[in-house]
C-alpha cells in the first residue's frame, strides 16, 4: 500500500529529538586560551563523553572539545537501543574474521550493556532505562535464510538466542530471532550525569571550540579554528567523523548513511521489547514515555547521505508502517540521524595510524553507537591509563581483511567517483526568483552551479556547491534544510555553516574548485 492508503497525522513542521528537546544541559564556555592536560578528547557524544568520565575517575586531568553543544550530533539524535543485537552482524562476521574475533565483538558490546547498567545504578541516574527483548525478523524468503543462519552464528559463538515464526504485531513475517536482556534508556539523560562528575573532578569542558588539526610529536597538540593550542600526551578523536585523519584514510575506508525517527503515540498497546526488520527499507521500534504517556519510536528508511528521493518521503514511510501496524494518533517529533560504517563493518578504535601511538580515534559505529560508543570508551581508557584490553586487536584501525574489504573498498570509492563527476555536469535551469518561501533548489549562475534557499520570511540564500571536504556537489535536503554530500556525509546548513563533517570549514558564497580544496586556506581539507 501506499502513503495516501492510510489515514495521516500532521508531520512536525520541523526536526527536532525528543531526547535532546527533554533536556536541560549545562553550558561551557569557548576555548580562549592555550592549556596543557593530560588527555584531550574531541567530540562531547557517548564515547567523549564516557572517555573523559572514565578517566577523570582515574585522576588525569582531561579536557573536552566540542565544535557544537555537548550531546547535539549523533548520540541526541539516536533511538538509544542498547543491545550486542546490531541487526543482522555474527554471520558475516564469522566468515571474514573468524569465530573468535565475532565473539570478541558480542562481549565487547555486552560488556558495553553492562558498563551502562552499573554506572547507572552505582550513580542512581534516573533515565528511563529498562531491560528490553531485541528482535530481529524477515518478512521475505531470502532473509528467513540469513536469519537462519545468524540463529546458526548464535549457537557456534555461544549466544543464548530463540529462534521463532512470529512477532507480536500484525506483520507476516517468516521468522525471527530474540536476544534476551538487552536495553534502552534516555542518552542525554544519562550523560548528563556523567558530565557532572567529570567537572566535579576538575574536567575541562569547552562547547563552540572546532578542532582542526594536529601537530603530532611526542606530546602531540590540537589547533583549533580560533589558533588556540591544547597540548597533551593523548589526543582522542570520538566525533563522528575523525577531525583529523593523519595518514589513516578514513575517508576513503567508510560511507555515510542517513536514517529517520519519528515519535508517536500509537492507538494500539506496544507489546513491549525493540524490533528491527532484517529485510530493506529497515523498520525499527522502541517504546519510549513522553510526558507520561507510553509512546512509540519508528525508525529506518536508511540511505546513504546526499543519495536518494526526497528526505520527507521517508518519514512519510515511517508513518504509513506505523499506522499499519499500530495506528498512529499524533507525532510529536521527527527527527534523523547520520552514521558512518567500516569496510568490515566492526568500528576502527584505537591509534589512528601504526607508530602514532597518542593519537587515538573511534569511529563507524553503524548505527549501533550506544553499545559501540561505550566499548570505545572502555577500550580508549585502558589504551590511555596502559592497560591491556582484548578487545585492542578486533577494533584496531590499521587491520585489514581482504574478504570484505577490497570489494566494498572499490564500491565505496568507485560511488564517490560517480557522484563527483556526476555532481560537476549537472545544472539547471530553475530561476532562483521562482522559488517559493521554505524552497531550496540547484539552479546556475553564470554557467557555475549554486545551490539556492528562500528562507520563511523570503530572503533567498545563495552558496556554492562544492563541498568543502573533497570537492564533491552537494544536493539539497528539503526535510532538514541542508545541504548534503553524496561522496563522504558532509552537511551544510542553508547559510552554508558545517553541520556534520568531515567537512572543516562552510560552503563558500563565492565561485568555489576543486583545487581550492588543496591550496585555499578556506577549504577545510
Amino acid at each position: 500500500m501506499n502513503y495516501n492508503d492510510y489515514p495521516k497525522t500532521k508531520l512536525p513542521e520541523s526536526t527536532t529529538s525528543y531526547w535532546t528537546e527533554s533536556s536541560i544541559l549545562p553550558a561551557f564556555p569557548k576555548l580562549e586560551r592555550d592549556i596543557h592536560v593530560d588527555t584531550v578528547i574531541v567530540g562531547g557524544g557517548i564515547t567523549g563523553i564516557t572517555t573523559a568520565y572514565l578517566l577523570a575517575n582515574n585522576g588525569l586531568k582531561v579536557a573536552i572539545l566540542e565544535a557544537d553543544r555537548l550531546l547535539n550530533g549523533t548520540t541526541g539524535h539516536t533511538t538509544a537501543k542498547i543491545t550486542a543485537q546490531h541487526d543482522l552482524i555474527y554471520d558475516e562476521l564469522i566468515n571474514n574474521m573468524g569465530g573468535s574475533q565475532a565473539r570478541l565483538y558480542y562481549e565487547a558490546n555486552t560488556e558495553a550493556l553492562n558498563f551502562i547498567n552499573k554506572t547507572i545504578d552505582q550513580l542512581q541516574i534516573d533515565c528511563d532505562f529498562s531491560k528490553q527483548d531485541a528482535w530481529v525478523y524477515a518478512t521475505t524468503e531470502e532473509y528467513e535464510q540469513k536469519i537462519q543462519k545468524e540463529a546458526e552464528a548464535y549457537d557456534k559463538l555461544g549466544i543464548t538466542g530463540y529462534l521463532v515464526d512470529t512477532i507480536p504485531f500484525d506483520i507476516q513475517v517468516k521468522n525471527a530471532l530474540i536476544l534476551q536482556n538487552q536495553a534502552q534508556f534516555h542518552p542525554i539523560k544519562y550523560l548528563n550525569t556523567l558530565i557532572k562528575q567529570i567537572t566535579k573532578k576538575g574536567g575541562q569542558i569547552f562547547e563552540q571550540t572546532t578542532a582542526v588539526d594536529v601537530e603530532t610529536r611526542k606530546q602531540p597538540t590540537v589547533f583549533t579554528r580560533e589558533n588556540f593550542h591544547v597540548t597533551a600526551d593523548y589526543i582522542l578523536a570520538c566525533t563522528h567523523f575523525p577531525f583529523y585523519e593523519g595518514l589513516g584514510l578514513y575517508s576513503a575506508r567508510m560511507h555515510a548513511n542517513r536514517s529517520y525517527v519519528i515519535a508517536a503515540k500509537p492507538k494500539k498497546k506496544y507489546p513491549g521489547g525493540s524490533f528491527i526488520s532484517a529485510d530493506k527499507p529497515i523498520r525499527s521500534l522502541r517504546s519510549v514515555m513522553i510526558n507520561g504517556e507510553e509512546m512509540v519510536l519508528i525508525g529506518g528508511e536508511s540511505h546513504k547521505t546526499g543519495q536518494g528521493i526526497d528526505t520527507m518521503k521517508h518519514y512519510q514511510a515511517l508513518e504509513n508502517f506505523g499506522q499499519s501496524i499500530l495506528g498512529l494518533e499524533n507525532i510529536s517529533y521527527r527527527w534523523s540521524a547520520q552514521d558512518l560504517t567500516t569496510l568490515d563493518k566492526v568500528p576502527y578504535i584505537g591509534k589512528i595510524t601504526s607508530g602514532q601511538d597518542n593519537i587515538l580515534i573511534a569511529t563507524g559505529y553503524r548505527k549501533w553507537g550506544m553499545s559501540n560508543g561505550t566499548a570505545a570508551a572502555l577500550l580508549l581508557s585502558d589504551m590511555v591509563l596502559g592497560k591491556k584490553n582484548r578487545f585492542q586487536d578486533l577494533y584496531a584501525p590499521a587491520r585489514f581483511y581482504a574478504r570484505p574489504s577490497l570489494k566494498n573498498f572499490f564500491i565505496q570509492n568507485a560511488n564517490v567517483a560517480e557522484h563527483l563527476i556526476k555532481g560537476k555536469l549537472q545544472l539547471s535551469n530553475i530561476n532562483p526568483n521562482t522559488l517559493t518561501n521554505d524552497e531550496g533548489a540547484i539552479i546556475s549562475v553564470k554557467g557555475e552551479r549554486k545551490g539556492a534557499y528562500r528562507d520563511m520570511d523570503g530572503k533567498l540564500h545563495i552558496v556554492d556547491t562544492t563541498c568543502t571536504h573533497v570537492g564533491c556537489e552537494v544536493e539539497w535536503n528539503s526535510s532538514e534544510r541542508t545541504w548534503d554530500c553524496p561522496c563522504h556525509g558532509s552537511r551544510f546548513s542553508y547559510t552554508g555553516d558545517v553541520v556534520e563533517g568531515p567537512a572543516e570549514k562552510p560552503l563558500q558564497p563565492y565561485d568555489y574548485k576543486m583545487l581550492d580544496n588543496l591550496t585555499s586556506e578556506d577549504s577545510g581539507y
